[in-house]
């Protein structure tokens, strides 16, 4: 058991977006910049069943960092998880990253992806740390 926690665990490399560099890498990406993909997902779509159609962020490599300061590109997706910490308190957000755009002053994210409606909005100036994750769940996009 403790073999398998630990295998998981490493499983999942968490890499690192500065502020900085995250306002660059959506430059110019606004909600009028999304596209409109369809996703395939391990448990065989939405509430109705079938694939997922949603609008995401046309970036396709995420440049980020690990651990040691390493730049790395990570390839963007439908099962990237990114991890916002934010605000005095250290509140924590999840969303999905090829969900995620931003306007002047906010962060703005889709927290889950059956229930297309719910966005998250973080104030860029509160963001304290940004993590990037593969989650490796089974979403794959099907006209990408």
């Amino acid at each position: 058991m403790a073999l398998m926690l630990a295998f998981f665990l490493g499983s999942c490399s968490n890499y690192y977006i500065s502020l900085s560099s995250l306002k660059q890498q959506f430059n110019g990406i606004d909600s009028t910049k999304l596209k409109e993909v369809t996703v395939e997902t391990p448990f065989g779509g939405g509430l109705l069943g079938g694939p997922l159609h949603y609008k995401a962020n046309p970036i396709t490599t995420i440049q980020c960092t690990d651990k040691n300061g390493t730049t790395f590109g990570l390839k963007n997706g439908p099962s990237i998880e990114m991890r916002v910490t934010y605000g005095y308190k250290n509140n924590r957000k999840v969303f999905f990253f090829d969900r995620v755009f931003l306007t002047s002053t906010s962060l703005i994210g889709a927290e889950s992806r059956l229930i297309g409606g719910l966005l998250g909005t973080i104030p860029l100036d509160s963001i304290k740390k940004i993590e990037v994750q593969d989650g490796h769940k089974k979403y794959s996009y099907q006209n990408n």
